[in-house]
């Protein structure tokens, strides 16, 4: 497992024990500025450079004494048996939960016939996620259909506010990237996003969003000119922890790509948002409620570092061994709203893990990869294509 994922770098929980964070309220703050404009030229390319984070190993939680044996009204004490240790509460963003569910999708049904792209056709698509109905952008190649369907690349967005949402605005040009090297692109819009029914929920404190994707996925697999052995995932910054997810939580996404990911443990998420946002009221409810109610609940770091076993189980970083498939991961070192850091100690987290990643930095690049959008999207498809489609490449 990931060891050092409570320390690394300078996001360490010494140097903010006991600072205010939550994840419900302070990422939702901070997400409000992570953008998900889509860059409408393709730049000339920015060189390659890679880089491998250093790693600390982070304190071994301190063990919780035993209580000392009670004495009885006999003239001779009795033996006591220690209790047995109190069970970790479960909730459904653990892992181990996640992959116990069942995640069915249903048929797809058109909604909406789009214009159509260069050479593909563009579909505004409905499918059910836990009784919501969920809609969708579907692009579809034209051209004769692969004996085996058509490779499929489930695209996960970042934050957008739900009520600005709109399933044909937003990552145009990401999309058609894909669309137009003959794969099928599927763009769930999360519930309470757009005309998706349901409430927009939170991607970091509750499941709800993961399970749309996933059903989304089994919807998408399902098409009659889709291959479901062959599929990819991407995502950008909140759609970034979607994919990582759901690429721990099931073995059937192939390969990855993710840009700018929210993607470190969630002790480094609460010391880094905790940083920015010291001023927040000081908190005192209980992260480990019986209602689970984290978008309500603010905690503190000291309630990780004595609960450890609970947050490792919701945290994908913890489950890295069993990732479905390799991941290619990009990030700018101008991002201002998801920090560097973050991609550097996933890539290297991956390789402790034994687990196959590639992490492409591009210097004075922002949160869209917006100087180096051409030769980011190069990268990320012919990373499906050697993964997916069997052609060798870079």
């Amino acid at each position: 497992m990931v060891k050092h994922a409570f320390r690394w770098f300078d996001l360490s929980l010494r140097g903010c024990r006991g600072s205010v964070a939550t994840i419900g309220l302070l990422l939702t703050a901070w997400l409000m500025v992570a953008c998900a404009g889509s860059p409408l030229a393709e730049p000339s390319p920015s060189p390659r450079l890679t880089l491998t984070g250093t790693l600390i190993a982070g304190p071994t939680p301190p063990s919780t004494p035993l209580p000392m044996p009670t004495q009885t009204a006999t003239p001779l004490p009795t033996a006591t048996t220690a209790p047995s240790p109190t069970p970790t509460p479960t909730h459904p963003l653990m892992v181990g939960v996640m992959r116990e569910q069942h995640f069915p999708g249903s048929e797809l049904v058109i909604e909406q016939t789009l214009a159509r792209g260069s050479n593909y056709d563009r579909y505004v698509v409905s499918y059910l996620s836990e009784g919501l109905m969920i809609y969708a952008l579907l692009t579809v190649p034209r051209g004769p259909v692969p004996e085996s369907g058509w490779p499929v690349v489930i695209f996960n967005h970042g934050y957008i506010p739900p009520d600005q949402y709109r399933t044909t605005e937003r990552y145009v040009a990401y999309v058609d990237a894909f669309a137009r090297n003959g794969y099928i692109v599927f763009r769930s819009d999360y519930r309470g996003h757009g005309s998706s029914e349901g409430e927009a929920a939170n991607a970091y404190t509750s499941p709800a969003y993961t399970v749309d994707v996933l059903n989304g996925m089994a919807s998408v697999m399902a098409y009659p000119q889709a291959d479901p052995e062959r599929v990819g995932m991407w995502g950008h910054s909140m759609g970034g922890s979607i994919a990582l997810r759901a690429m721990v939580v099931t073995d059937t996404v192939k390969a990855g790509v993710i840009w700018a990911g929210v993607t470190a443990p969630h002790p480094t998420l609460i010391d880094h948002w905790a940083r920015r946002w010291a001023n927040r009221p000081t908190p005192t409810a209980d992260p480990l409620s019986a209602a689970h109610d984290w978008d309500a609940v603010i905690y503190r770091l000291d309630a990780v570092e004595q609960n450890r076993a609970f947050w490792e189980a919701i945290d994908p970083f913890f489950h890295l061994q069993e990732i479905s498939g390799p991941l290619q991961i990009h990030h700018g070192t101008a991002d201002a709203s998801v920090p560097v850091a973050f991609s550097e100690m996933l890539h290297a987290s991956l390789e402790e893990a034994g687990q196959r990643s590639e992490l492409y930095i591009y210097p004075n690049d922002n949160h869209n990869l917006s100087n180096s959008f051409g030769l980011a999207m190069q990268r990320s498809v012919a990373f499906f294509d050697r993964h997916l489609k069997g052609i060798a490449g870079e």
